[in-house]
């Protein structure tokens, strides 16, 4: 019975020993770690710049009066579409006081003289009709005549332009009909009715009555820093975003690179300008807050993976890729276009690929949650 014991004891001993090592040994063996991993995919990438702006009309119009005076009545409103030839306001005019009593004074001059000369006239005809002076002498009275009748005209004419902005010869007082130049849209009157108006000559630039725009011919005016422009030139496809239409893009093409920076916050920007082709399902507000991405390069249709995948040698880049159960070679990559984000794979791996990602390994993610 002892020698039974005896045995077993051996056995259970040596079973424990046996066990140790092979723990030991299992311990000492080196686990395969695995890895999140990520396919690479077919997409379009764009390699742009930004600018901010606003979109604008291509042209503005700025009506204004040619005569001085008071706002008599408007007849549209701001929103309003006009054709050229329509008339927006009448001015009623406010004679300056001096000028007033000037051009009465030379009406009344005007007539003094024109009464001495029809005296001097009607003398001197019966005479040359009695043939007592000569043609010669006749004709001085004659032309003076004519001349003070001319005179009379343009000093009632005169008076009548101060009082009402036009004179008789014109039929109406065209001057005080303020008409559009321009077929459009009104986007501002900033005057109203009873407000006084000077009107535009070579020393004023005149009060605005209405400005006018076409619409439907908007561009995007921006500005890009220095650091940007070099890398611009005209003919370059934008994608604008307003900031008033959610979800929606607008193509446009960059016309205009301005010459001269402006500096702006410690920054030296330089103003741009495109065409923008509008969407008939949406109405474009002048002014509209707007960010255009310029298209600065453009890759359809490539393969391309995230660049936080990349890993590099120096200056050679390489992804790892799954071969196994956890256990990863290295492919050396060619890249093209990036953004920032995806960048082109010109060659070294495929669509089926499981490249590597570089976080934490997957077991070392699971003991940490266990852990928690």
């Amino acid at each position: 019975m002892k020698k039974i014991l005896r045995i077993l004891l051996i056995l259970l001993v040596l079973g424990a020993i046996v066990w140790t090592f092979y723990f030991l040994y299992d311990k000492s063996k080196e686990k395969p770690v695995f890895y999140t991993t990520e396919k690479a995919e077919r997409t379009t990438i764009i390699k742009k710049s930004v600018a901010t702006g606003s979109i604008i009309p291509r042209k503005e119009i700025a009506i204004k009066p040619q005569v001085s005076g008071i706002v008599e009545k408007l007849y549209f409103e701001p929103g309003d579409k006009v054709k050229a030839g329509d008339l927006i306001a009448k001015v009623k005019i406010i004679p300056d006081m001096a000028a007033l009593n000037s051009a009465e004074n030379r009406l009344n001059r005007a007539k003094i003289s024109l009464d001495g000369a029809k005296r001097d006239y009607d003398r001197f005809k019966a005479l040359f009709e009695k043939g007592i002076i000569s043609s010669t002498d006749w004709q001085q009275y004659e032309i003076a005549y004519k001349n003070a009748l001319e005179e009379l005209d343009a000093a009632e004419n005169n008076l009548e332009i101060i009082r009402e902005g036009a004179s008789k010869k014109t039929g109406s007082a065209a001057n005080t009909l303020i008409k559009s130049t321009s077929t459009g849209m009104i986007l501002e009157i900033p005057v109203e009715e009873g407000n006084s108006v000077i009107e535009t000559n070579n020393f004023n630039e005149g009060t605005t009555i209405a400005l006018i725009a076409d619409l439907g011919e908007m561009i995007f005016v921006g500005k890009v820093d220095e650091s940007e422009v070099g890398k611009l030139t005209p003919g370059m496809e934008l994608i604008i975003s307003i900031g008033a239409i959610q979800d929606e893009t607008f193509a446009a093409t960059l016309e205009y690179i301005a010459p001269k920076g402006m500096e702006e916050n410690g920054a030296v920007q330089f103003e741009i300008k495109a065409q923008v082709s509008l969407n008939d399902k949406f109405f474009i507000r002048a002014g509209y807050s707007a960010n255009a991405d310029i298209v600065l390069a453009r890759a359809e249709d490539v393969l391309a993976i995230k660049e936080s995948l990349l890993q590099f040698d120096g200056e050679k880049p390489y992804v790892e890729v799954a071969v196994g159960e956890g256990k990863y070679e290295r492919r050396d990559v060619v890249l093209g276009l990036s953004d920032g984000i995806m960048v082109e794979v010109k060659s070294g791996i495929t669509e089926t690929d499981e490249i590597k990602a570089w976080n934490k390994p997957i077991s070392e993610e699971t003991e940490e949650m266990e852990e928690h």
